[in-house]
């Protein structure tokens, strides 16, 4: 009975990661009123721009779409994974990937998302690269190469745990 007890209860908790994801719904809608004002900067000096500028300007609204899919893909996979489903069959526009991103998916989705958006800031620092300094750069290369390299091997991990317990699986059938 104890047992049990405990065991509701901590199956309740999962609850508690619900106000998280709320706050990352607040947190799209300042990234969203942040891409605005950004879009206005862009559209007001799109004239005197050099084209540098022009792609600078592209890069950072790539950049802050990216950074708001990536709050999107955390939103509801981790809802979906952590708290509870949601009914799919209410909403006709439903995307094909929800609901069927498991945690391993979540985390190289995650992790492609934060290679993608370290590759813009290196790409822009390189657009830009009279106003950036060449120890800032080389930061900027690292912790790219970082971020690629961990994608590697967080994807080669799960290649060989997702080979492993299949190949236990096939023994025990054998």
């Amino acid at each position: 009975m104890i047992e049990r007890v405990l065991e509701r209860f901590l199956f309740a908790s999962r609850w508690l990661l619900a106000p998280f994801y709320v706050g990352l719904v607040f947190s799209l809608a300042l990234l969203l009123l942040k891409a605005m004002q950004e879009l206005f900067h862009f559209v007001t000096h799109a004239l005197q721009a050099t084209e540098s500028d022009v792609i600078l300007g592209v890069l950072t609204l790539i950049d802050l779409t990216l950074t708001g899919s990536l709050i999107v893909i955390v939103i509801f996979s981790g809802y979906e994974n952590f708290v509870s489903k949601i009914d799919a069959a209410d909403h006709k526009d439903w995307p094909d990937w929800m609901g069927k991103i498991d945690f391993t998916g979540l985390k190289l989705k995650l992790l492609s998302s934060i290679v993608a958006i370290s590759a813009i800031q290196v790409l822009k620092a390189f657009m830009n690269l009279e106003n950036v300094s060449d120890r800032n750069l080389t930061w900027l290369v690292v912790i790219h190469l970082v971020f690629v390299g961990s994608g590697v091997v967080l994807a080669l991990t799960d290649r060989i745990a997702e080979g492993g317990s299949n190949h236990k699986a096939a023994k025990n059938t054998a």
